[in-house]
């Protein structure tokens, strides 16, 4: 079953497991297995020699599911962990992590996190449907995994979709990772152990406050986690001072970018690894990391040299001599069926990162201003042909972009045309459908891949009446990254900054540190 490295690798990790347990397999015919019985059989084989005889497997289970396999603790405490098919491709990882934690090897994650696991009261029975080529899932399925071998209570059972697929259909399952709790809908996409703990632990924000608000008031305080936030962190740890994070998803944008080719010195990476480099850095010099908070409320100082407020959405309070703003943008969304469903699968929001993953092949731009119509020019270069669609009777673009895009061969443009919806067979786009706004006709298009080129919306909504913000709603900075609010400072995609890119991102957070640490050093610290 497992390539002769994989074994390798697979018995440099097992020899952590300090506590024996069993593998329990149920097979759909035992009497005469079907290939994914065979299947299952082999990796547990595989498992058993990896382990020096840590690890056992028995073949005489009765799950519900067959093929699948259950990870039992005969002398330990009661573990309910089962998978449902094959944990391979990128859920690889997934199994391996749980066969250390259920051994006996600590896991990585923040002692309070894991006693909040350890202390939750209830029954809880999670179902996680996953692929094993959705790069999002590993992420839900450790969580759930995790928790299922910290608390008793907790029962996970992880699902192979291709393997299941009369269940999928049944419960009408579009996408991965796909979550169910006590057989209702818990969430989809993905979501870290501190989100779902505390969808469950009713009472987990009000403590959550209470422990925020009593924290020493910081020098430096940034909002946000991106890569302008984790740069700022950096820059202004590396002056030995108080350093806080207070950001709603460590990584920002860049937890949902498929491919980075254009980072400086990075050849190419992937947006998860990259954002799990930038906390791995952040933590490195000691910032202390509040992650899953995000901004309600920015309160300046009163005074010369006094502090700033933050208020948080659980109401939560944070206070910092200075506060540097990296609360990024997101996306506009065209809002129509499927645009969520292949978001990542084709379609795609950021031209100069995922261009280059369609090469050859056909796409569809939606947005004809200018940052439309010049990524259809960028596309075109790379791309077999590029169609471009419209809502108005024209494009919005400047004249000399509208000129060069219509020059090239490989372009057809539709003015007047609203995209009614972009269409899939279930794993990745294979079109979009819009519709003739002058004669109500509807077209539909064949294609690999959409991007979606409306317009960025900052995350400045909590900031309105506090700072000064453009038209467009973002943050106006001066060339130091400094707002008009004393003390506050501002970097990245949230900003009046021109060109969103994560370079150019960093370097401004990287700025705005800089600019605080001199605020700081040159204002007084008021009584």
């Amino acid at each position: 079953m497992l390539d002769d490295t994989l074994k390798t690798q697979l018995q440099s990790y097992l020899q952590r497991v300090s506590q024996p347990f069993e593998l329990v397999a149920s097979l759909a015919n035992p009497g005469a297995p079907t290939d994914d019985d065979v299947r299952v059989q082999q990796l547990l084989a595989d498992i058993v020699q990896a382990s020096d005889g840590k690890i056992s497997a028995r073949f005489d289970g009765d799950n519900a599911r067959k093929p699948s396999f259950s990870l039992v603790r005969p002398n330990g405490p009661a573990l309910n962990l089962t998978f449902a098919g094959l944990p391979l491709g990128h859920e690889f990882t997934s199994l391996v992590l749980a066969l250390l934690w259920t051994g006996g090897h600590p896991p990585k994650v923040e002692a309070d996190v894991i006693e909040q696991i350890k202390g939750l009261n209830g029954d809880f029975n999670f179902e996680v449907y996953m692929s094993l080529s959705c790069h999002n899932c590993p992420d839900v399925v450790q969580a759930l995994s995790l928790m299922a071998v910290l608390n008793p209570r907790i029962k996970t059972t992880v699902i192979e979709g291709g393997m299941f697929q009369d269940e999928v259909n049944e419960r009408q399952i579009m996408a991965v990772p796909s979550t169910f709790l006590n057989g209702a809908p818990f969430g989809s996409g993905r979501m870290l152990v501190e989100e779902i703990v505390a969808k469950i632990d009713t009472g987990a924000a009000d403590k959550d406050a209470a422990k925020l608000s009593a924290k020493d008031p910081y020098e430096v305080l940034i909002v946000g986690g991106g890569p302008a936030g984790a740069a700022a962190a950096v820059y202004a740890a590396r002056k030995g001072i108080r350093v806080g994070v207070a950001a709603e998803r460590f990584g920002g944008q860049t937890n949902d970018t498929m491919a980075i080719e254009n980072y400086i010195s990075v050849l190419e990476t992937d947006g998860p690894k990259f954002a799990a480099a930038l906390e791995a850095q952040v933590r490195h010099y000691g910032v202390d990391i509040m992650n899953l908070q995000r901004a309600a409320k920015l309160v300046p100082a009163t005074t010369e040299g006094g502090l700033v407020e933050v208020h948080l959405d659980n109401g939560g309070v944070l206070k910092s001599r200075s506060v540097i703003l990296s609360t990024g943008a997101r996306w506009r969304n065209v809002n129509c069926p499927g645009e969520d469903q292949y978001r990542n699968k084709g379609v795609a929001y950021c031209p100069h990162c995922d261009g280059p993953l369609f090469k050859g092949k056909r796409v569809a731009v939606i947005g004809g201003g200018n940052s439309g119509v010049e990524a259809a020019i960028d596309l075109a270069g790379i791309v077999a042909h590029v169609t471009l669609i419209e809502f108005a009777d024209q494009l919005k673009a400047d004249a000399v972009l509208v000129n060069k895009l219509k020059s090239l061969p490989n372009v057809t443009i539709h003015v007047n045309a609203q995209t009614t919806e972009i269409t899939g067979d279930g794993e990745k786009v294979n079109g979009l459908s819009y519709k003739d706004r002058a004669t109500d006709e509807v077209h539909h298009v064949e294609l690999q891949g959409v991007f979606v080129q409306i317009g960025l919306v900052p995350n400045t909504e909590w900031l309105k009446g506090t700072l000064n913000l453009s038209r467009f709603g973002e943050i106006e900075v001066d060339a130091k990254g400094h707002t008009n609010v004393p003390g506050v400072f501002a970097a990245g995609d949230c900003t009046t900054v021109p060109y969103k890119q994560i370079v150019i991102a960093a370097g401004d957070g990287s700025k705005a540190a800089l600019s605080a640490f001199d605020h700081l050093i040159r204002t007084p610290v008021a009584a």
